[in-house]
């Protein structure tokens, strides 16, 4: 039934239909009506430190919660703040709705006051963009952006002009659509399952689409069914319980070895919810780790998933959950299966690959290359034993995001979750500056659950103003800042393939950073660790007091030695032709 009021009430009634009741933003005029009636809907306004934190903050939200996060900012240059950040939340499949006013729409084109044309900004990292062009249609296009964020898994852009939160109509405020999603074509269905029940040694890859779905229980009923060892696909390390007997670790950059070389021996792959990235399965440890004759099943909801990056056998367009409960019919039907013989040797060869894994990481003392070898000599903390024991101080319930870098990058080999909706990382648009406000918009979805971010100093000084939000909103997070000065992954490339001839790199001070006393300035506890022993007392303290509402920073003081890069994909040796070149590079 339609009633009267005006745009902005339109636009509240809408988001307060949908659930909303925190938007993450900085104030502006723009869209000053409509905020001004936030209270009044049950929504609170979030005031960030800057855009992208905004942004990154209804990402952190909506992984959380497995609703929307949303975000709104001023016209102009306020959003165009929120683009690294909706990037990001576009290859997470985040249900982010970033809603932007406009310039008035009698002075588009004139070149006036925070003006640009912001629908082409967003028009490929977004999977709707809804733009208000009559302030009678406001909840119509509200209302399709929040539905397309969910039914699409990914961010949506709200465009309004600022002059279309005036004025009145006739509004129908409309109810969240539901999508019900299904397991898949039975052709498909029925196919897979053949080839499964034929497997001597299937390996079961558990990705993101397991935990949007909320098949988790699903995905280890059919795993325990086909007694196959289940990896989890690259930075999903929540899509499949650690302490499982059949998991084997994540695939991808820092890894598990277990289960990459489980996955090399497998002669079907089930890629349950993955859409198996390019970086996601590139070699690591130097391990060519996939199967080059195995058949592939894979399932995805977006059909255009299915063989984009892979060859595949069977392509199953379907729900991640409903799929794994749809194949585990058909295999009970069948009944024996080919994987049954030779069980008790899989499951053999599965705990010998992790024991040796979890004896390589506890000896993992130091990296082994010359240039790590010259930097131990400063001191400061190894990473990998600092990660080992974050990882065994780790709350039970923890929600963890990572930054792009090379420490947050080793974590992956030491990140294990017990729980779904734990694990929130960059995703692969890598930016920097992700974790730590993503971390507070997880904490603000999930407040009973302690959150905590693992960020490099570089990336912290993008992000570390964000403090100020935590205090004056009193959302309480955990920060571990890795010190070791310098930007890592990069300076890794330099050592490998540029001769340690370092630019840009190094972020030496006359005196080093001291980010805890920043910190504290700033109105939060924190720390300088300098010593293992005190890293898991500290993390464990660090989320204690969250709650007491106290936001904590931790700052591990770490060597420089440096892991693997991201990038041996795509670098090669130098080759120069001009003789000054020549010289400098042969120095």
């Amino acid at each position: 039934m339609a009633t009267r009021m005006t745009p902005s009430e339109a636009l509240v009634e809408t988001l307060a239909s949908y659930g909303v009741k925190n938007v993450f933003g900085i104030v502006g005029s723009a869209y000053m009506d409509a905020l001004d009636i936030f209270p009044a809907a049950g929504i609170r306004f979030v005031p960030t430190v800057h855009e992208q934190g905004s942004a990154h903050m209804a990402d952190g939200y909506a992984r959380a919660s497995g609703s929307h996060g949303v975000c709104i900012a001023q016209n102009g240059p306020g959003i165009t703040n929120f683009v690294t950040a909706i990037a990001a939340a576009y290859w997470a499949h985040s249900p982010v709705v970033a809603i932007t006013p406009e310039t008035g729409s009698m002075g588009l084109g004139l070149g006036g006051f925070q003006e640009t044309e912001q629908l082409p900004i967003f028009s490929k990292i977004t999977k709707f963009q809804g733009h208000v062009n009559r302030h009678e249609r406001m909840a119509e296009m509200a209302s399709r952006c929040f539905d397309y964020a969910m039914a699409e898994r990914g961010p949506t852009q709200l465009n309004i002009p600022r002059d279309f939160f005036y004025g009145e109509a006739d509004y129908t405020i409309n109810a969240p659509q539901v999508i019900e999603r299904g397991p898949g074509g039975e052709k498909s269905l029925d196919e897979a399952a053949a080839l499964l029940a034929s497997a001597k040694n299937p390996v079961i890859i558990s990705g993101g689409g397991v935990v949007f779905a909320q098949g988790i229980e699903e995905c280890k009923l059919l795993a325990e069914r086909l007694q196959c060892p289940v990896v989890n696909s690259y930075l999903h390390n929540d899509s499949f319980p650690c302490n499982h007997p059949l998991w084997a670790g994540p695939l991808g950059y820092q890894g598990s070895k277990a289960g990459m070389k489980l996955l090399a021996q497998a002669d079907v792959v089930v890629a349950l919810g993955s859409r198996l990235g390019p970086f996601g399965t590139l070699p690591q440890h130097g391990i060519e780790y996939w199967p080059k004759n195995a058949k592939i099943i894979q399932v995805d909801s977006d059909h255009r998933m299915l063989g984009l990056t892979r060859s595949v056998s069977v392509g199953i367009c379907g729900d991640a959950k409903a799929a794994a409960v749809a194949l585990l019919a058909r295999l009970n039907k069948i009944g024996n299966l080919a994987a049954d013989a030779n069980k008790d040797e899989r499951l053999a060869t599965l705990k010998r690959e992790k024991d040796a894994w979890e004896q390589e990481l506890d000896s993992w003392a130091h990296e082994k290359d010359d240039w790590s070898k010259e930097v131990m000599r400063e001191g400061g903390m190894h990473p990998r034993e600092m990660l080992r024991e974050l990882e065994k101080a780790m709350p039970d319930n923890a929600m963890v995001t990572t930054d792009i870098g090379n420490i947050c990058s080793v974590a992956n080999s030491y990140l294990r979750f017990r729980h779904s909706q734990s694990f929130f990382a960059a995703m692969s648009f890598g930016n920097c500056g992700y974790a730590f406000p993503t971390a507070i918009g997880a904490k603000l979805a999930a407040p009973d659950r302690p959150s905590v971010a693992y960020v490099g100093d570089g990336a912290w000084g993008m992000s570390f103003g964000e403090i100020l939000t935590c205090v004056r909103e009193d959302i309480p997070v955990t920060a571990v800042v890795f010190n070791n000065r310098q930007w890592g992954a990069e300076k890794k490339n330099q050592v490998d393939f540029y001769g340690t001839r370092f630019l840009g790199v190094n972020l030496d001070t006359p005196e080093v950073t001291n980010f805890s006393e920043i910190a504290k300035s700033m109105g939060a506890q924190a720390l300088r660790i300098e010593n293992v022993g005190d890293v898991g007392e500290a993390l464990e303290k660090a989320c204690d007091a969250q709650k007491q509402g106290k936001t904590t920073i931790l700052e591990m003081m770490c060597s420089r030695e440096l892991g693997d890069p991201f990038r041996r994909d795509a670098l090669k040796d130098p080759v120069r032709f001009l003789d000054k070149y020549k010289k400098f590079v042969n120095k």
